[in-house]
């Protein structure tokens, strides 16, 4: 029975054909005529079972196999490679070890000239040197018979169909594929990254919440790697920026979540820029004292930091290890599924830079007022009780209600994190330009009137907060202030710490 058939991808009609008593067969008229070459193998027992040949991409008189004794009590591991069109074959097994080490698939690297993959029945292997030594290459895979290997050539993946525990996808082998001495000798080396699709949504198919074969895709964006040689005492950071060298994202080592060891290191951007100002709390909610703050005197608010999709293009990245940089470009690409224009694509990048302004600007003055309002709180704590502090209390209080008046238009002060508050009490501005955010950020099409229309009145509805601060800083507080220290007090500072 014909078990292993591969067409040359370099050489029209020849083709190789393995058998399951261990013949292996060669054709150089598309099948009309057949040379048996199973003599030429050295060491080869007999009554094997040819589990694949995978035919060269690069020479075409090149062609490895693997071929399985374990049905006859061998489990060693029986890999070959011909470079002449099967006249001499080679046995490549340095390395392959273990008491389950009887191979069941070989392929060759659809990029790199002698980068091989092997599967046996218990462990996957990669050689860098056509199969002169292989080492292991598991990366939290689990020991399994690999039953067949393939190289998803358009994504650059690998993906390995296994023996009763599903098919496992190594996402990416880019690095593998530029990994040489050189890499390995230096310091520090930054790999250049496959292009990144900007994908868009689409309705998932219908699945069980709880289906142990549920596969897991892989984190979305731009896998980036970096080769060290070992864990640098010097801080790391990652910059993206963009084809007129505007810096779109500034990772940090936390950002990177400890990627600092030394070999081959992998994180993914995310194809997004730097989220909008967090909005920071000090003060409970209104009329729910019971809300406690956390160590750091701040609570969480409803409404999160966004950011923005970086529109389709070419970026920079690069890496800095202390005073050292080291860049590659980066190809952004357009969701290829989507109907929307280049030209939509940048009418809607545009709009929701503006949308992340506002907001951020929203997040600042609220954040503002919260440390004002905090400072209040702190000093009516301080000054309770005290028969002289009256009127200074009474002017806090006011001050305070004065402080709450702006803000209710910024944010939801009722809101406690618990029950239906959301649905119970209405979004202000800074929940409203992130659902606007959201609507506008759908697909890749550009913004509606109505967009511009809601954006323009919400902007409006900001600068309006903004100078009535500025007026009230200028005024009531700066007054309060002078009482204060008049009293041998400081002052309440209106801007963040």
């Amino acid at each position: 029975v014909i078990y292993a058939l591969d067409e040359s991808p370099v050489q029209q009609g020849l083709l190789w054909a393995g058998t399951n008593d261990g013949k292996v067969h060669l054709s150089r008229d598309g099948g009309q005529n057949w040379t048996e070459v199973t003599a030429n193998i050295p060491g080869l027992p007999p009554l094997g079972t040819v589990r694949n040949i995978d035919a060269s991409r690069w020479d075409p008189g090149k062609a490895y196999l693997t071929v399985d004794f374990h049905q006859v009590g061998d489990f060693g591991a029986y890999v070959y490679k011909t470079e002449d069109f099967g006249r001499s074959w080679t046995r490549i097994t340095n390395g392959v070890e273990g008491p389950l080490a009887y191979a069941r698939n070989v392929r060759e690297d659809p990029v790199r000239p002698g980068l091989l993959y092997l599967g046996t029945e218990s462990r996957l292997y990669v050689s860098f040197d056509d199969g002169a030594r292989w080492q292991p290459l598991e990366s939290k895979l689990p020991p399994a018979p690999m039953y067949w290997i393939a190289v998803q050539e358009h994504f650059n993946d690998l993906v390995v169909g296994t023996y009763g525990r599903g098919f496992w996808i190594l996402d990416d082998l880019t690095p593998l594929q530029q990994l040489s001495s050189e890499v390995t000798a230096s310091d520090v080396h930054l790999f250049q990254p496959r292009a990144a699709y900007r994908f868009q949504p689409i309705t998932e198919p219908a699945a069980m919440w709880d289906d142990p074969s549920a596969g897991e895709n892989p984190p979305y964006g731009a896998s980036l790697h970096y080769w060290l040689r070992e864990k640098p005492e010097e801080a790391l950071e990652v910059r993206i920026s963009d084809s007129e060298g505007t810096i779109v994202r500034t990772l940090k080592e936390k950002d990177l979540e400890g990627r600092t060891e030394g070999g081959i290191n992998r994180f993914w951007w995310d194809l997004r820029g730097e989220p909008s100002t967090k909005i920071e709390l000090r003060t409970p909610p209104l009329h729910a004292d019971w809300v406690e703050l956390g160590e750091e005197g701040k609570r969480d608010a409803e409404t999160q930091p966004f950011s923005v999709l970086v529109p389709p293009g070419t970026y920079t990245v690069t890496l800095r290890v202390g005073e050292r940089e080291f860049s590659q470009p980066l190809e952004v690409r357009k969701d290829p599924n989507t109907e929307g224009t280049l030209e939509d694509i940048r009418d809607q990048t545009a709009m929701l830079q503006e949308i992340h302004e506002a907001a951020s600007r929203t997040a600042e003055l609220i954040n503002r007022i919260e440390w004002a309002r905090r400072q209040l709180l702190d000093l009516e704590s301080l000054l309770a009780g005290r028969e002289d502090a009256t009127t200074v209390l009474d002017r806090a209080r006011d001050l305070g209600k004065q402080l709450i008046q702006i803000e209710e238009h910024l944010y939801q002060l009722r809101l406690t994190g618990t029950g239906q508050d959301a649905i119970r009490w209405p979004m202000k501005l800074a929940g409203r330009l992130a659902y606007l955010a959201g609507g506008v950020d759908i697909g890749d099409f550009p913004p509606t009137d109505q967009d511009r229309e809601v954006l323009d009145l919400l902007q409006g509805r900001l600068e309006a907060q903004l100078q009535a601060f500025a007026q009230l800083t200028a005024t009531e507080l700066a007054a309060f202030n002078q009482s204060l220290r008049e009293a041998g007090l400081d002052g309440i500072v209106a801007h963040r710490p």
